[in-house]
């Protein structure tokens, strides 16, 4: 809490720092802490009557309310504005009068929270939860430091620069990294674990609740106080020095932690002279480096959405020292030399690799890899004792089917993946997977708006007005329309899914060591899930039963540490996934019904447990009852080795959807994927006959799905 207090007081000194992003679990007070900065910024001169803010020393020479005359001006407090997650588009860049523009050729615009945050602070609560369309026309905003309204030949811009504040709960999804990057600064943020400064949090919260003027009185000369030292840090600021020595740090910083761009050394130069300028200087030292580097770094390191954000202090440490003094490199301290003259020779207490307790590096031929590194040959046979023939249970005796689990296994690296999507016309919420019926999108007709008008058709508006023109006595220029006349744009998009993975974790999948690569094309479905604005979630079935690892969200991280948590073993109760899968998709269908799933199965298709060769029979009429339910399905084929026996195509057929490899999950792959899970069923149509022969060669359904592609 400290580091979100001085970052946001950083951000009230210079708003040209870029703003703050506040990660923390539920119920850190991360709102109530944003919130209480308005006391404490400085009034804002504006031009009287101005409804977009504009500076009395400098208006905005293209502001809509413009050209304003040299005037004192007047002094208001500084706005912090909210953007609601669910705001619309005409709410947050402004509207227009479309029927004054059209019939009087009125440039009657409404103005939106842009225009109310310029000068201000414009707050996003949740703000990873935020419209793709929301997020773009901020990224717009802040990069140009205006809004620009252009509808239907209309056309509107005033100036928007605004101080970015947004919290969120990682637990829900992560942002998308252009909207990331904007924020200058960001804070981690969690709730005390001592019990004393937890007691008078709660102290504190119920004293205001019985007397909120009370509580406020009792604080009102510390806020004051505050507010006084923003002020004159403010004044100092423009008198900071920042040397070379300081600039050198700062690049060497950034280039040791690899972060992309330039955004991030001129936040930290930025940072770095706020942080003088509060401690009353007017030089920056080392420690204020070191300190903006903690603040603006973090969540700029992320390489992708699974990567926690962080520092390594002790590297930002070492950069530091070795680029102080002067600022120039210290060649006699650098990588692979030694600055300590009289080094410590003497073995570590215990004689392990690691010091005390260092026996982290495992003795040669012990390690959970020393089978492989001794050479020693994987079973490869599908009558592997470990892998029993399929419809069988597996020995009481076998690993597999002991009490005890395999640990789990480290996930292959992630890659790019073919593109799965739902078939039909969608009316979910915006993303990037299926078609859909969206807000934003290419115009494909028109209709009358059910409720408010929210995207005029102009062509279609005039074609409708155009034959009353006489009988509603038109004489000048300008078209008489009336509210019947006007039209809805019809448009299609991209909408988000269910991604809904059911994931075959029993001993069958790690008998031959395929579970790294199984994780690792989960892995790369979950990032591609990712950017494409689904929720996700988590199923899992070995031993007699299948859980819920994870219930659907739109955090794919946690769904990828899930996965990594992941341990194998026992039979493979195939039904008892699907089933349970089929318990969790009939839930979300009545929290969301405007959210199409599709579910993504990945298995070898064995199936095995009590019912013995029942469990087959067991797993294709839960796969049936899918189908029936209409539910879009892809089958990851896992199966591998010289004798396939196409069990996961026979799945696929049953769920009414496609089989892939895992070779052909790959977007560079040259074998040929049906793209859209819709051509499943045309596959079906068109081979129904003839095609048996091929499905009892081994590969199943991929055979006919690659003939039909």
């Amino acid at each position: 809490m400290d580091d979100l207090r001085l970052a946001l007081l950083l951000n009230a000194v210079s708003p040209a720092v870029g703003g703050v992003l506040v990660r923390g679990e539920k119920g850190t007070a991360k709102s109530t802490a944003v919130r209480a900065l308005a006391a404490l910024m400085p009034d804002v001169d504006v031009v009287a009557g101005c409804r977009f803010s504009c500076a009395p020393a400098a208006p905005d020479p293209r502001c809509p309310d413009g050209p304003h005359e040299a005037t004192p001006g007047t002094a208001r407090p500084a706005r912090i504005v909210e953007l609601p997650v669910g705001a619309s588009e005409d709410r947050l860049v402004g509207a227009l009068d479309i029927e004054r523009a059209l019939a009087d050729g009125v440039k009657a615009f409404e103005p939106g929270l842009l225009a109310d945050a310029h000068r201000g602070v414009l707050y996003v609560d949740e703000v990873n939860l935020l419209h793709d369309h929301l997020v773009d026309l901020l990224l717009d905003a802040a990069a140009m430091g205006a809004s620009h309204v252009e509808r239907e030949g209309v056309s509107v811009r005033h100036a928007a620069r605004f101080l970015l504040v947004g919290t969120m709960n990682p637990e829900e999804g992560e942002l998308r990294p252009q909207l990331l990057d904007r924020f200058g600064l960001t804070v981690e943020v969690a709730a005390s674990r001592e019990p004393e400064q937890r007691v008078e949090v709660v102290r504190r919260r119920l004293a205001y609740d019985d007397d909120p003027s009370a509580f406020a009185a009792r604080w009102a000369a510390e806020e004051a106080a505050l507010r006084e030292r923003i002020v004159a840090a403010r004044a100092t600021l423009p008198r900071v020095g920042l040397g070379d020595a300081a600039l050198r740090q700062i690049a060497a910083t950034c280039a040791a932690f690899e972060v992309d761009g330039m955004r991030a050394d001129i936040v930290m130069a930025r940072t770095a002279a706020a942080l003088a300028a509060w401690a009353g200087r007017t030089e920056v030292r080392e420690e204020d480096v070191r300190q903006a580097a903690l603040l603006a770094l973090p969540h700029r390191r992320r390489r992708n959405p699974f990567d926690a954000p962080g520092l390594d202090e002790d590297k930002l440490d070492e950069t530091l020292e070795r680029f102080g003094g002067d600022g120039r490199p210290d060649t006699d301290s650098g990588p692979g030399t030694d600055a300590d003259p009289d080094p410590d020779t003497d073995p570590p207490p215990d004689g392990g690799p690691g010091g005390p307790g260092g026996n982290d590096v495992p003795p040669q031929g012990q390690g959970p890899d020393s089978a492989a590194s001794a050479g020693q040959p994987e079973p490869s046979s599908p009558s592997s004792p470990t892998e029993p023939p399929a419809g069988q249970p597996e020995p009481s005796g076998t690993p597999a089917a002991s009490a005890a689990e395999r640990a789990a296994e480290r996930a292959g690296e992630p890659f790019r993946t073919r593109t799965l999507s739902v078939p039909g016309l969608g009316e979910g919420a915006a993303g990037r997977r299926s078609r859909a019926r969206t807000e934003h999108g290419r115009t494909t007709g028109a209709h009358r708006p059910r409720g408010a008008l929210t995207a005029l058709h102009l062509s279609a508006t005039v074609r409708a007005a155009a034959p009353h023109q006489h009988a509603r006595g038109r004489r000048g220029p300008g078209l008489v329309v009336r509210r019947d006349d006007l039209r809805q744009a019809a448009r299609e998009g991209r909408e988000g899914n269910l991604v809904l993975f059911v994931v075959d974790a029993s001993g069958s999948m790690a008998a031959r060591r395929r579970m790294g690569s199984v994780k690792g094309a989960v892995l790369s479905l979950l990032l591609d899930a990712y950017q494409r604005r689904d929720k996700v979630g988590l199923v899992t079935f070995r031993g007699d039963a299948a859980e819920l690892a994870l219930p659907p969200t739109s955090s794919v991280d946690a769904a990828a540490a899930r996965l990594g948590e992941l341990p194998t073993g026992g039979r493979t109760p195939l039904a008892a996934g699907l089933l349970k899968a089929r318990d969790v998709l009939r839930v979300e269908r009545l929290r969301d019904p405007s959210r199409r799933p599709l579910l993504v199965v990945v298995t070898d298709g064995r199936a095995t447990g009590a019912g013995g060769g029942d469990a087959l029979a067991l797993a294709g009429r839960a796969a049936r009852l899918h189908a029936a339910e209409g539910t879009a399905a892809v089958v990851v084929d896992c199966e591998t080795g010289p004798v396939r026996l196409g069990l996961a195509g026979d799945l696929a057929r049953d769920l009414g959807g496609t089989a892939v490899t895992l070779d052909e999950l790959r977007a560079d792959s040259i074998a040929g994927l049906v793209r859209d899970v819709r051509a499943a069923a045309d596959t079906r149509t068109a081979t129904a006959t003839g095609t048996r022969t091929a499905t009892g060669t081994g590969t199943g359904s991929t055979v006919r799905d690659r003939r039909a592609a």
